[in-house]
């Protein structure tokens, strides 16, 4: 497999404080790769710099074998990064309306194609279309940041924590709605805290206080003494 996405020795924070620390990081193309760690391990921090959001004080970020780490959000969008935040909608704007900023820079035509190809893939969205999304359940608001992410065409697809707000039932659709995503040609990178999320990845990737502590396939991490110390407060014996 090729890279698509190249982490490298990347480091940010917050004025005097930092956070991210030296992190590594491959996503390759078609995958879907999970950031694991509990609240305050750095996530949204490393998510956020690798989309331009927050400055990166060291390392390199590489799209497609391009050096990105000193470009803007926009110029890194037009190259083929999505951003899905944990917000991720509109409230006060509708569906469509929604969908249609999630097409920035296409044409009307090409914006409504990628809307109908939404609507059939997220049949909730398309019945409730005019309406605000802000009237959507916590669960369809996911779905619909996800088809804004979709609308854009990128390539690489950022989303934190999809689970965050969510009772139960709905981190279950919304992990069923990725599984419909997933093997599309798109490649995820998709920061949680709910271990649940592990079933969508090829690989994955432990933070813990602003490092990598553990990458390693599916398979490797759900066998992992350091995510089992980390979720369950046990290592392999426990």
């Amino acid at each position: 497999m090729s890279a698509l996405l190249e982490v490298d020795k990347v480091e940010a924070g917050y004025g005097a404080v930092q956070v991210l620390w030296g992190c590594d990081m491959v996503v390759n193309k078609g995958e879907t790769v999970l950031l694991l760690g509990v609240n305050g391990a750095g996530k949204t921090t490393l998510l956020r710099t690798l989309v331009g959001l927050q400055p990166c004080r060291g390392g390199a970020i590489r799209l497609a074998g391009e050096d990105v780490t000193g470009l803007g959000p926009d110029a890194r969008i037009r190259r083929g990064m999505a951003y899905m935040s944990e917000l991720g909608v509109f409230p006060t704007l509708s569906i469509a309306e929604n969908l249609r900023l999630g097409a920035y820079g296409a044409s009307n035509a090409e914006a409504r194609r990628r809307a109908e190809a939404m609507y059939q893939m997220f049949p909730a969205l398309a019945q409730k279309r005019r309406s605000a999304a802000g009237s959507l359940s916590g669960g369809q608001r996911k779905m619909l940041g996800l088809a804004k992410a979709l609308m854009s065409g990128a390539e690489m697809i950022f989303m934190d924590e999809p689970s965050s707000g969510l009772a139960p039932v709905f981190v279950t659709q919304v992990i069923e709605t990725l599984k419909g995503v997933i093997g599309g040609g798109t490649s995820l990178l998709i920061a949680e805290q709910n271990i649940a999320f592990l079933e969508l990845a090829d690989r994955g990737y432990l933070m813990d206080h602003g490092k990598m502590a553990v990458s390693g396939t599916r398979a490797e991490l759900e066998s992992s003494d350091a995510v089992r110390r980390a979720y369950f407060g046990v290592g392999a014996e426990g």
